[in-house]
């Protein structure tokens, strides 16, 4: 009778994380998706297009991953309060991220744009492809704003249980967008045979810039009229100036995190202007195989969103046994699905880059980097749930330093030597990728073996948030 009952929760509490997981997977899917069709649109544009827009990619990185950082912190407080019952804390808690959307997304408008001239050439963009590197840049961060609230709000949202409204959203941002780049990036031209003329902009580059500005705008709305609408925690009625019993311990949680997210993104920044010195060719299957990649890592982080907020209710719940618990069903699972999409990347990534580029140099070097992280996949994964359970308890301390010097002592130093000094290419450079996420799988295993990401298991440490 004990084995059944044990097995009925076990059944139960898979239910509870595939029923939180699989609508931010679907998400991901789709701005992956999106992500996919634009790189393809741009990409028949040719080679220079291609480097144009993925020249900037990386600052792109820094400053959402900067954000979304920054909204762990609610995350964090806000599961830990509803699993305490504590819906009034909840919705203070939800007041004071629009508080900081209106902030921080006005302070990153005014930085992003008035930056735009200067980024590519800081990134090493070659001279005849930063003036429109730089126009699409100004274009994409306009509605800075509205970004900055996708991305705190989807948090928010998927804090108190609720994946699927941001999957929603991001379903519709997602068909505007592709529908916008259809009618903008190219010209009139006839199609069905001829017997019917598509109308079209023409602005290229350009266009595809516009598109995913006019959808980022779009989401922003949507979601701010479903925060504002939520039964559970609406910040309806609530005060907007800072509250510091609100903000103390979001920030303890989120400044670390903002400080590994920024650290890291800016280590991207380096890492791609690396890339970016070796040519078009490197630049172009960089930008193509990372486009790929992001499509193999959706399981992963889609099971960390559910792994952050299910470890925060446990841990408001002060229900060590649970905590336990889901980290032993969350890591096969993640691993099982990781395994899965490491070998499908494996296979899959001749066919996948050509999706992308004609060119046989960057399809070769291009399927040869994405078969060699495809092989780390499954340690990665274990990282990224380990590393989403001590986002959602409040520890985000350990998880900088890991990346930290995973980022900067592996994989920017090694690269610097590979590429800089013996003159290697866009192969050693991700193999100093690989090594740096390997670091941090011996890293996080050490971390979960000694039960450092468990609070619970220490109540001293139980005021992390």
């Amino acid at each position: 009778m004990q084995k059944k009952t044990l097995s009925n929760t076990d059944t139960n509490m898979f239910m509870i994380i595939m029923s939180l997981a699989w609508p931010t997977m679907v998400e991901q899917l789709m701005q992956t998706a999106v992500q996919y069709i634009d790189t393809a649109m741009v990409g028949a544009l040719g080679t220079q297009a291609t480097a144009a827009v993925g020249a900037t990619t990386t600052v792109n990185w820094l400053i959402n991953s900067s954000i979304s950082a920054l909204s762990i912190g609610f995350l964090a407080f806000i599961a830990k309060a509803l699993g305490a019952g504590n819906k009034e804390a909840a919705k203070r808690a939800v007041a004071q991220a629009v508080l900081t959307v209106l902030v921080v997304g006005s302070v990153c408008t005014v930085a992003t744009l008035s930056l735009s001239g200067v980024i590519p050439a800081w990134m090493q963009v070659k001279e005849g492809i930063r003036e429109t590197a730089s126009k699409y840049f100004f274009i994409l961060y306009t509605p800075m704003l509205f970004r900055t609230a996708t991305i705190i709000f989807g948090t928010v949202l998927r804090a108190a249980g609720d994946t699927k409204t941001p999957m929603k959203i991001g379903v519709i941002v997602n068909v505007i967008n592709v529908v916008l780049n259809f009618l903008l990036i190219y010209p009139t031209r006839p199609m069905f045979g001829g017997s019917f003329l598509m109308p079209g902009a023409g602005l290229g580059v350009i266009g595809a810039a516009v598109a995913s500005a006019i959808a980022f705008a779009i989401g922003g709305i949507l979601i701010t009229i479903v925060l504002w609408k939520h039964p559970n925690i609406s910040p309806k009625g609530q005060k907007l100036a800072p509250d510091m019993q609100i903000l103390k311990p979001c920030l303890r949680v989120a400044f670390p995190n903002m400080l590994q997210r920024f650290g890291t993104s800016l280590g991207y920044v380096a890492f791609a202007s690396m890339i970016n010195s070796l040519g078009e060719v490197a630049t172009a299957a960089h930008t193509i195989a990372n486009t790929v990649e992001s499509a193999f890592y959706i399981p992963g982080y889609g099971m960390q969103t559910a792994a952050a907020t299910l470890a925060g209710n446990a841990y408001g719940a002060e229900d060590e046994k649970r905590l336990k618990k889901l980290a032993s069903m969350f890591i096969p699972i993640e691993i099982g699905l990781m395994i899965l999409s490491g070998g499908a990347l494996f296979l899959a990534a001749p066919t996948l880059v050509q999706i992308f580029s004609s060119s046989e140099e960057v399809i070769t070097l291009g399927s040869t980097v994405l078969r060699m992280v495809a092989l780390s996949e499954p340690f990665y994964g274990f990282s990224i749930i380990i590393e989403g359970m001590m986002q959602g308890v409040g520890k985000t301390k350990e998880p900088f330093l890991f990346n930290i010097i995973g980022m900067w002592m592996i994989r920017i130093v090694g690269t610097f030597i590979c590429t800089q000094i013996f003159g290697f290419g866009l192969v050693a450079a991700w193999a100093c990728m690989i090594a740096h996420n390997m670091f941090l799988f011996v890293m996080f295993l050490i971390c979960y073996v000694k039960g450092v990401w468990n609070p619970l298991h220490n109540k001293a440490g139980s005021s992390a948030v």
